[in-house]
């Protein structure tokens, strides 16, 4: 008799995004990739998310309601992988949020070219 096999739960990832369009697109990216995206607007937000155990976060740079470099360092400290994701052409930004504690910056338009790829392999333990 063959074992049966229990669902098993996707991964939660934090959506921080305050722009209603990208948290849309990055939450699909998620979805795409097998995880199981929890919407933030603001790092009190993404503060009780990973309060409540979401272990990663992906965090768009060019917020205006956060700073992104403080939510990288936020998610962090809490011991969650960290996706960044901004604009190509910002070098110094993406220095700096590597510098915070992402595990990644990516450019929008890689993530939404090879997305579910790149976002599979980084929800891998």
């Amino acid at each position: 008799m063959a074992a049966s096999a229990e669902p098993v739960a996707a991964t939660r990832v934090v959506i921080l995004a305050d722009d209603l369009i990208w948290s849309f697109r990055l939450s699909e990216a998620v979805t795409l990739a097998g995880g199981a995206p929890a919407r933030a607007r603001r790092i009190g937000d993404l503060e009780r998310l990973l309060a409540d155990g979401v272990g990663h976060a992906v965090v768009d740079l060019t917020a205006l309601a956060y700073d992104g470099i403080e939510a990288i360092a936020t998610a962090s400290r809490a011991g969650a992988r960290v996706l960044a994701v901004g604009q190509h052409d910002d070098l110094e930004l993406r220095k700096r949020a590597l510098a915070a504690g992402a595990d990644r910056v990516l450019a929008y338009r890689k993530l939404f070219e090879a997305g579910a790829t790149v976002l599979s392999a980084w929800l891998r333990p």
